[in-house]
């Protein structure tokens, strides 16, 4: 069985290892949500992960309802990339764009914003981030037909500007309670139209999204990002095996390079999830890499392998101070650990400089 240390190829992209950098947050950029140089030096540190998935990026001003983070939807934007994947390609590592709409957790307090954009008139039951800290959501509006294409062309202008600056390819985040999400999963989808109602319908926004994105990319330069089991900021489904099951199918279908999976573990009544993983039956649905996410260390990662479970396994936490994670990993050194209160701080503090190990 191969190791966590052995390469991997996604797609197009050849991997040194079978580790990523799953996408974080760390509010960083600017308040026009620019990328800044600190970020140059924050993505090269950790280039040693096969792949590095980039926090989630906002596809358009609509879209993007976290303060500080970067989008993807304008000039600026794509210049202040540049040196950001040329750095950590130096440094021998690859990186690929997360791209995200929030849909109805954006607040209309953020400049330009409006009344967010949902599948269907519901609210966040969660406060909202805002540059005046959380506030309470309000309620979204339902996309109109005709606005749904908006959208889809607005992924796929954002996979062509990922493209424009150097990344390796993309990741559609249809995950954690945002737009895609919102759509996929019955507790918030209460349309009636050709995008609501069975599953397959539910479906539909999730697939012409991701078509809109590989025909400007590429199938082998494309991914998606999924939750499968468990509430996420108050959008859960009904029946989710038999949900994600079909959404794997179709994603199998549209040839991408690989799903990554959030998925939290499980032990019985004690579990953070809700029920026994969903993500074995996935992957029997999709022929192509399969990645897991969530509560891994080491050991689990590696038996996660050995299981058969997965073909790589992403980390977030262990990543924000542990800037050489897979080294450390392959040398079982201690793992330091992280500052919550500096997460998404601003500066260097919490972000730059946790060290290398000796």
């Amino acid at each position: 069985m191969p190791t966590l240390f052995d390469p991997v190829r996604l797609g197009a992209t050849e991997m040194s290892n079978r580790i990523l950098m799953s996408p974080m947050t760390r509010a960083r950029s600017t308040a026009d949500h620019v990328p800044t140089d600190m970020m140059v030096e924050y993505y090269a540190q950790r280039a040693g992960a096969g792949l590095i998935l980039s926090e989630a990026t906002g596809i358009s001003a609509e879209g993007l309802g976290w303060p500080y983070a970067p989008g993807i939807w304008n000039q600026a934007q794509i210049e202040a990339w540049k040196p950001i994947t040329a750095a950590v390609r130096e440094q021998g590592g690859k990186i690929f764009c997360q791209l995200w709409h929030m849909g109805r957790v954006v607040h209309p307090s953020l400049p330009g914003r409006g009344q967010p954009v949902s599948s269907s008139a519901t609210t966040s039951p969660e406060d909202v981030y805002t540059y005046n800290g959380k506030q309470p959501a309000v309620e979204a509006r339902s996309l109109a037909r005709a606005e749904i294409q908006r959208i889809v062309d607005d992924y796929r202008a954002a996979a062509l500007n990922a493209a424009a600056a150097d990344f390796d390819g993309v990741q559609v985040h249809a995950a954690n309670g945002y737009l895609i999400d919102q759509f996929l999963r019955d507790s918030v989808n209460l349309r009636d139209d050709e995008y609501g109602g069975s599953i397959s319908n539910r479906v539909r926004f999730l697939r012409e999204v991701v078509a809109a994105v590989l025909d400007a990319v590429g199938a082998q330069r494309t991914a998606v990002r999924l939750s499968p089991n468990e509430a996420r900021k108050g959008v859960n489904d009904s029946n989710p095996t038999a949900l994600f099951e079909a959404a794997s199918i179709e994603m199998s279908a549209l040839g991408i390079a690989f799903i990554e999976i959030r998925e939290p573990g499980f032990s019985g009544t004690n579990g953070q999830a809700e029920r026994p993983p969903i993500g074995p039956a996935m992957r029997r649905a999709f022929d192509g890499k399969f990645v897991l996410n969530s509560d891994f260390d080491a050991l689990k990662a590696q038996a996660a392998l050995d299981a058969g479970l997965a073909d790589a396994i992403s980390f977030g936490r262990p990543f924000i101070s542990n800037p050489d994670l897979p080294a450390r990993m392959a040398r079982k050194l201690a793992l330091a650990p992280d500052d919550m209160a500096t997460w998404y701080l601003g500066g260097a503090k919490g972000y730059t400089d946790y060290p290398t190990a000796t």
